[in-house]
């Protein structure tokens, strides 16, 4: 590096620059929905900062409602709220009209659920999640077990390769295909196609439930896009 340059952040630092700037979303003495995922990590550990200003949390993973409980955050059941303010979470992809694939780390179905909840939808990502369209990333698919191999010959039959996530187990006792190959030109039709298929609990895209807003970490800061 030569003298005086600066050097470019790391993607854990924008994860948590990101995380961080989700603050701003949160309105005090509110209840807020919480995703999961490395990047939301980092938006808990900024709200353990501002605790006593949030009345509770709704988390959409166990691993998520850990981390809140243990910053001193109450965290309530899905059940006993009829509406949340904001939910903020990560992607694994989003486009730029706010679709996205989500479910790397396998909670795509109770982030669905908290999102459904929630008035608005804050996307925290780093700029390598920002794609002109979705698909390069595998699209996972919650399934019950049962229904395994006649949802993955449904993806072959589309010429997609899915893959079943071995030795997952999803929050809800579900099992995870990943599906690589797939050309998602409409990510509202595919999702609302694949939801219908019998034995699936879940698909990866968000397109009924796409973010409002994306906080998008860059070397040059938080940029924020609306949708």
């Amino acid at each position: 590096m030569t003298a005086g340059a600066t050097k470019s952040p790391t993607q854990a630092e924008l994860k948590r620059l990101v995380g961080e700037a989700a603050i701003a979303y949160v309105e005090a003495g509110s209840i807020v929905g919480v995703g999961t995922g490395s990047t939301v990590n980092c938006f808990i550990d900024a709200l353990g900062g501002i605790r006593e200003r949030v009345a509770a949390a709704v988390s959409s993973s166990e691993a998520s409602t850990a981390r809140l409980q243990a910053l001193g955050i109450r965290v309530l059941a899905a059940s006993e709220v009829d509406r949340l303010g904001v939910y903020i979470d990560g992607a694994d992809e989003i486009d730029h009209a706010g679709c996205m694939i989500k479910g790397g780390g396998g909670a795509l179905t109770r982030e669905k659920i908290v999102a459904d909840l929630a008035d608005r939808f804050v996307c925290i990502a780093d700029e390598s999640k920002l794609v002109d369209r979705l698909g390069r990333f595998p699209l996972p698919v919650e399934v019950i077990p049962m229904a395994l191999a006649q949802v993955s010959r449904r993806f072959a039959a589309r010429g997609a390769t899915p893959r079943l996530r071995e030795g997952f187990v999803s929050d809800n006792g579900g099992a995870i295909i990943d599906v690589h190959g797939l050309v998602i030109d409409d990510p509202a039709a595919l999702e609302s196609e694949i939801d219908q298929w019998a034995g699936v609990v879940c698909c990866g895209i968000f397109a009924r439930h796409r973010a409002s807003v994306c906080l998008l970490g860059t070397p040059g800061g938080v940029r924020t896009l609306q949708f």
